[in-house]
C-alpha cells in the first residue's frame, strides 16, 4: 500500500440483490428476506430486455436489492465473509477491481432460522472499490474522467481485503 492517503481504497458500497425471475409471491417472500438479513428496504428491480424463452418483458418486476454503505457495509460484509469462512476465490474479482460472491442461504447468516412460508433465498453480494477522489468524475459541474493510474486495480482490492478483512483469496 502506498503512504498517499489518496491512493488508499476503501469500500464505497455493497449491493445485496436477490434475482427472483418473476413478480408476485416469490419476489414479496425475497424483499423480506432481504429486511431482515440486512435490516435496510429493499428496492425493486425490473427486466431491462425482453427475454420471451424465459417469459420475461421489459419493466417487469423480477428481483430485489439493497444498497448498503459506510458502516452498515462494513458490519454486512464482516458478517457475509464469515459464512465464507473468509475464503474468496481469485475469479470473484474484476480488473476494476470489484469483488462479487454468492451465498446460497440466508440462515446461514447468524440469528436467522428457517421460516417454511418463506422457503430458501440466496443472494449475490457486490462490494465496489473506490480511492478518495473518485467524486469528479460523478460531479455535476466540470465532471473528467479518473485516470488510469488512480483507479483501483484487481491486486490492491484483493490486498485491501486481506489486510483489512483477513480474507483468504482461493486460486
Amino acid at each position: 500500500m502506498s503512504s498517499d492517503v489518496m491512493r488508499v481504497p476503501r469500500i464505497e458500497k455493497v449491493v445485496v440483490n436477490i434475482g427472483v425471475g418473476e413478480a408476485g409471491e416469490r419476489l414479496n417472500k425475497a424483499q423480506k428476506v432481504l429486511s431482515m438479513v440486512t435490516e435496510q428496504t429493499p428496492v425493486i428491480t425490473t427486466a431491462k430486455v425482453t427475454n420471451r424463452d424465459l417469459g420475461v418483458r421489459y419493466g417487469m418486476p423480477i428481483g430485489c436489492k439493497v444498497t448498503l454503505r459506510g458502516e452498515a457495509a462494513s458490519e454486512f460484509l464482516s458478517k457475509a465473509l464469515a459464512i465464507r469462512e473468509g475464503r474468496v476465490a481469485v475469479y470473484s474479482f474484476d480488473k476494476e477491481g470489484n469483488m462479487s460472491f454468492g451465498i446460497s442461504d440466508y440462515t446461514d447468516f447468524e440469528g436467522m432460522k428457517y421460516d417454511p412460508e418463506i422457503g430458501i433465498f440466496g443472494m449475490d453480494v457486490s462490494v465496489v472499490f473506490m480511492k478518495p477522489g473518485y467524486r469528479v468524475s460523478k460531479r455535476h459541474i466540470m465532471p473528467k474522467k479518473v485516470p488510469a493510474q488512480h483507479r483501483v486495480t484487481r491486486d490492491e482490492a484483493i490486498n485491501f481485503m486481506k489486510t483489512q478483512y483477513n480474507v483468504e483469496v482461493v486460486e
